[in-house]
């Protein structure tokens, strides 16, 4: 079996732990037998620690065991699922520290846990391997779960962020120029910024920007960006290099992902860049004007992207970060939707706070409901064929769910992509309705809000009537079919 020198040490603690529970030991009857501590018989079974030869002949002449069989990899049948479970990407990239777990206390639990429990681990580590489960949705799935644990609001960014503008931007109010960014990288981190350096690369076409290093670093960017995708972008690279992240990639959009790290400080300096675009005090004001209206005004909307010369994208992720720290309205999502044929709508990011809200990227190969307001605004946006660039649309919808007593307010932002890169997109925060919702939006009763009986796909939707359909509601019929048989089966039985 082929595994990591921490690996090696995890299944060493485990068998000690194995043979010592199995002849009734303490830690400190283990230890009067072997003269070893029982805080380092415990670091031993933790995983930490791993003893030399004579420790380890003491160790398995108290456990009565072979040398050999001690430390050999072998495991026993019982815990053989876990074996497998230390070869698999499923736990090779899980970043169990990161997440307050250590690998030594789940191996633990799940080494005490019954047979059937193996046999559940073996199933997945055989899921991932059929279906060709790949380490990008991994660590994406992973991603969100971390910012879900800290409602998506990190202090110890934001305080970065103050940092460094008291260093380089003293002088300086937002919004902050392109010109102060350059300067910036450019004289306190060396770099040249070429603002048009992917033009004559066919092949890069698709990417948003390029970091080459070196004693001079380059930052390549694509010459369709708006000047505000481009502020963003070098205070992303600011990002970096305050913040000393590394690993990272260097390329926006992705190309590979090598480890969750490396995504993770992807995230970190996205974060930085729209805490120092959209500064905490000034922008939470703004965002307390906005919902505090009786009314549902999008004019205050357009104003702030004036304000802070942001995108919709850099809007609602700042929203994400501040709506539940500053003003209590955690239960949220957050959705990013493109499309290239105003047909096929692709969930290309999402996020939710307080649970797994509704819609959400599980669909696979399903047409997603096209009455969310995520997709009319798209549709509404490509129709629209007199839109005039840097257009941004703004919609706002109640939706409620068929059978289901969940309601959202929806607020969704489209942007002509004439400038942009690839697809048309719209991205979405939908607040789910709740008295400490209702105390904190004041507009969550607004009349003129549409309301729209919405569902997850159509697919999987009852409602026949439904002129936005895509797709015929075959998943919904077979399980009307499978519940009718099954009462059919249980009325014969009882009488």
């Amino acid at each position: 079996m082929s595994v990591s020198q921490e690996n090696v040490k995890l299944i060493f603690g485990l068998k000690v732990r194995q043979l010592r529970i199995e002849k009734g030991l303490s830690f400190t009857q283990l230890s009067k037998l072997t003269g070893l501590s029982a805080s380092y018989l415990n670091e031993i079974e933790k995983g930490k620690k791993y003893p030399k030869i004579e420790k380890i002949n003491i160790l398995s002449d108290a456990l009565e065991i072979n040398f050999d069989d001690l430390v050999s990899l072998q495991l026993s049948k019982k815990l053989a699922p876990l074996g497998e479970l230390l070869q698999s990407n499923l736990f090779k990239e899980l970043p169990l520290e990161l997440l307050g777990i250590e690998p030594a206390h789940l191996l633990d639990l799940l080494s005490n846990a019954p047979a059937k429990l193996g046999a559940f681990i073996s199933t997945l580590i055989e899921i991932s391997r059929n279906y060709g489960l790949r380490v990008e949705s991994l660590y994406l799935n992973m991603l969100r779960s971390y910012q879900e644990m800290h409602d998506n609001y990190f202090q110890s960014l934001e305080d970065e962020v103050i940092a460094f503008k008291e260093k380089y931007l003293s002088k300086h109010t937002f919004p902050f120029s392109y010109e102060q960014l350059y300067e910036i990288l450019n004289e306190q981190f060396n770099y040249q910024v070429w603002p048009k350096g992917l033009e004559h690369h066919q092949e890069l076409k698709a990417l948003r920007s390029m970091t080459i290093q070196g004693e001079k670093p380059q930052l390549l960017m694509n010459p369709k960006l708006t000047e505000q995708q481009q502020v963003f972008t070098m205070a992303k690279e600011l990002g970096y290099q305050f913040l000393k992240l590394n690993p990272r990639p260097f390329t926006s959009s992705w190309v590979s992902v090598n480890s969750f790290e490396e995504m993770l400080n992807n995230y970190k300096a996205s974060y930085f860049a729209c805490a120092l675009l959209l500064p905490a005090k000034e922008f939470t004001d703004d965002l307390k004007s906005f919902i505090s209206q009786p009314q549902c005004n999008s004019e205050i909307i357009y104003n702030i992207l004036e304000k802070y010369r942001c995108t919709p994208e850099m809007l609602m992720h700042r929203i994400t970060n501040l709506l539940p720290k500053e003003f209590g309205v955690k239960e949220l999502f957050f959705l990013r939707f493109s499309t290239s044929d105003n047909q096929t709508f692709k969930l290309t990011k999402e996020m939710h706070l307080s649970g797994l809200h509704n819609p959400h990227g599980t669909a696979l190969d399903q047409h997603y409901c096209r009455r969310w307001a995520s997709i009319e605004i798209l549709k509404e946006l490509q129709n629209d064929n007199v839109v005039a660039e840097d257009t941004v649309r703004c919609k706002v919808q109640k939706s409620k769910y068929v059978n289901s007593d969940n309601e959202y307010l929806i607020i969704s932002l489209a942007k002509s992509s004439n400038k942009n890169i690839g697809q048309n997109s719209s991205v979405s925060i939908g607040l789910l309705i709740t008295p400490q919702m209702k105390k904190r939006i004041s507009f969550h009763n607004d009349p003129t809000i549409p309301i729209r009986i919405v569902n997850e796909t159509c697919e999987t939707c009852p409602l026949y009537d439904c002129k936005e359909r895509a797709a015929k509601p075959y998943v919904y019929e077979a399980k009307q079919q499978l519940d009718a048989m099954k009462k059919a089966v249980e009325l014969m039985i009882n009488s």
